[in-house]
């Protein structure tokens, strides 16, 4: 006998065995299908909002005259920055933020007594709340809720907390680099001042610049005066003994001056990057409140279970017949 006949006949005595068999398994199948109906019936329904945002490319307005091209405000984020915002998504910072707000703990009838309360919220959290990348480069949030209005204002509120915990996370390193900048500007700009507070009391006394200086020589030589020739004396006499005073003060103000212009824009990029509260995304798509249900899809729900009961039923009494003959 050739193998196809051989897998024919063992069809056949399959069918046979199943057409036999006919009322266990359909009884079986159809014990299920009901059952499998109920349950689907009494599982509470569950309504999905989406918010779809793209990742904002940069974080702060740069005063560099060299800035990157790529890192304009108007760009949109790519891989990187969209991992970024889903490690932000999927943080405590937001979590704790949210389930606050919503009192989840009761929405989701948690005992805040329960010792084991903190699990059973993530648990919860993370079957209701998923954030995803689509193959478009953008951030997909998604909200289950048996409240279509709730999930839709959760969905919605999450797109607002990304800014502000971004901005705060962001504050927590600039904010002491602009202090560390302002003070450095503030005692640079204190050391300029009292120099320029010396240079003006040398010129009180007499002392002038050193392009100036040369010329009281040559007006004391024709000085015709007694009294100017004095008066340019004493003012000579003066500079000769304040004047490289003078010069070294009028030096470190110059050079102080050219200093604070250039730490300016250091300063002005710290103070822009601490106090600049930015937004960090581009909102495609705001949650709405969806008037159909996500799940449960009961149709599916009576199918597998129908079809798995079918087979187990199946499996169960070829198992049962090949019990039988070994034991005979």
């Amino acid at each position: 006998m050739s193998t196809n006949q051989m897998l024919q006949e063992n069809n056949k005595g399959f069918l046979s065995f199943l057409y036999q068999k006919r009322k266990i398994w359909i009884l079986f199948c159809g014990s299920a299908a009901v059952l499998s109906t109920v349950i689907s019936f009494l599982i509470k329904p569950q309504y999905l909002s989406t918010a779809i945002v793209f990742p904002a490319a940069t974080s702060s307005v740069s005063f560099s005259e060299q800035r990157n091209a790529k890192a304009a405000a108007m760009d949109f984020g790519e891989e990187e920055q969209a991992e970024q915002l889903i490690q932000i998504l999927q943080s405590s910072k937001i979590r704790d933020r949210v389930v606050s707000e919503f009192q989840l703990l009761k929405h989701y009838e948690i005992d805040p007594s329960d010792a084991n309360k903190n699990y059973k919220l993530n648990q919860e959290y993370s079957g209701h709340f998923s954030f995803s990348r689509t193959r478009f480069g953008s951030i997909k949030i998604d909200v289950l809720d048996q409240d279509p209005v709730l999930a839709a204002k959760m969905a919605n509120r999450i797109v607002e907390l990304i800014d502000t915990v971004k901005n705060e996370m962001i504050a927590e390193r600039t904010l002491p680099a602009f202090k560390v900048n302002q003070r450095k500007l503030d005692q640079m700009r204190k050391d300029r001042d009292l120099i320029l507070a010396k240079l003006d009391s040398l010129a009180d006394l007499g002392v002038i610049a050193l392009d100036v200086r040369s010329n009281l020589f040559q007006a004391y030589v024709d000085a015709q005066n007694e009294n100017d020739r004095a008066e340019l004396k004493k003012k000579i006499d003066v500079n000769m003994k304040y004047g490289a005073m003078y010069d070294g003060l009028e030096y470190m103000r110059n050079e102080k001056i050219v200093k604070i212009e250039d730490f300016n824009v250091s300063y002005e990029q710290a103070e822009s990057d601490a106090n600049t509260k930015f937004s960090h995304k581009f909102i495609v798509e705001r949650a709405v409140v969806a008037d159909k249900k996500e799940k449960p899809k009961r149709l599916i729900i009576v199918l597998v279970t129908t079809i798995l009961a079918f087979v187990v039923s199946v499996f169960s009494l070829l198992l049962w017949e090949k019990y039988k003959e070994l034991k005979a």
